[in-house]
Parts: C-alpha cells; structure tokens; sequence
C-alpha cells in the first residue's frame, strides 16, 4: 500500500523513470517516457506504465522501455 500523497518512482541501475507530456504535430498531446540519472528540468517521476516492462540495452547498461 502506498502511502497518500507520495509518489513511487521506478529506480533501475541508478536510472529513474520519467515522464513528460508534449505536443506533437497536428496538436496532438503525447507522453514521452524517459530514464535519467539527473533530475531534468521537465518531467515527473514515474513508476512503470501499464503495458510496458523494463529492459537493459546489453551494449550501453541504459534501461528503457519495451511494450509487451
């Protein structure tokens, strides 16, 4: 149970999970989901989404994320 008021960021290899919402062309709204080691200036910290899992690029260690 989570506590109220607090959110539950997804955390992997040093990585957080974030995301933030743009317009596309066509003013379309999407959300784009990214990992970062820093906090960046636009973007909210997440858990993972429904439908997503979370896997690790072999080559470069960087998680990201995969539909299953």
């Amino acid at each position: 149970m989570r506590p109220l008021g607090r959110v539950v960021a997804f955390e992997k290899s040093g990585y957080t999970l974030y995301a933030r919402t743009q317009v596309a062309r066509g003013k379309r709204k999407t959300t784009v989901y990214f990992f970062s080691k820093r906090k960046p200036i636009v973007g909210d910290p997440i858990d993972v989404p429904e439908g997503y899992i979370v896997s690790i690029d072999r080559r470069t260690g960087v998680p990201f994320l995969d539909k299953k």
